[in-house]
């Protein structure tokens, strides 16, 4: 069950252990590779792979079509793992979609038990990290002022954990000023943290051409 959080508090940032955590990862794949246990090439491919072939960007296609065609917007609320898969989507820690919609009442914040690789990428350290899941459960108001994020005190925020069972996916408001336009164009205003719901959308530039 998802867990609704309504109260501001001031806290240190959650990223302040991310130095740490980042040098065990290093200190744990030099051993790895001198042991023989990893090939420092495969795990390039990897990566390459889902920062170019699979990454935020498949996210935020699926989050313009839903933006762009009411129909399939439906569909990703009603099912979104057969939405996604329509789309090419899918394949490791994939499965078991659901999208969660903004709106102006409420807001959905995702931690990560299990993260969603095809449509958000490599998961960044802290969205996988205690310190972040913890106080996003307890404070969600304080983390997102953290990343820049300010609600109306109003707006209800329901925090979600991703796991092996169900992967969520924040559908985000789509920006006023955006009428008519374009998949192609809507895009590129979908950020990785808007769908993880630790960001919001990016402001429309004045010449929507300039994003097409």
């Amino acid at each position: 069950m998802p867990a609704e959080h309504d109260h501001p508090h001031d806290h240190d940032h959650a990223h302040s252990t991310l130095g740490e955590m980042d040098l065990r990862v290093r200190a744990l794949e030099t051993l790895l590779t001198q042991k023989g246990y990893l090939d420092p090439a495969a795990v390039d491919r990897i990566i390459e792979t889902y920062e170019v072939h699979v990454g935020p960007h498949n996210g935020a296609k699926v989050v313009a079509r839903a933006w762009a065609d009411p129909s399939f917007r439906d569909w990703l609320l009603k099912d979104a793992t057969a939405a996604i898969a329509s789309m090419d989507y899918t394949g490791r820690q994939g499965e078991h979609m659901v999208a969660v919609p903004n709106t102006p009442e409420t807001h959905n914040l995702v931690v990560c038990t299990l993260c969603t690789w095809p449509v958000l990428g490599l998961p960044p350290v802290w969205y996988k990290s205690a310190a972040y899941r913890s106080r996003a459960v307890i404070e969600p108001r304080a983390v997102l002022a953290d990343f820049g994020v300010t609600l109306p005190p109003g707006q209800n925020i329901r925090v979600w954990d991703s796991t092996a069972e169900v992967r969520y996916l924040v559908l985000p408001e789509r920006p006023a000023g955006t009428e008519g336009w374009s998949e192609e164009q809507l895009a590129p205003l979908v950020t990785r943290d808007a769908m993880i719901g630790t960001g919001l959308p990016l402001n429309p530039p004045l010449n929507p051409k300039e994003v097409a």
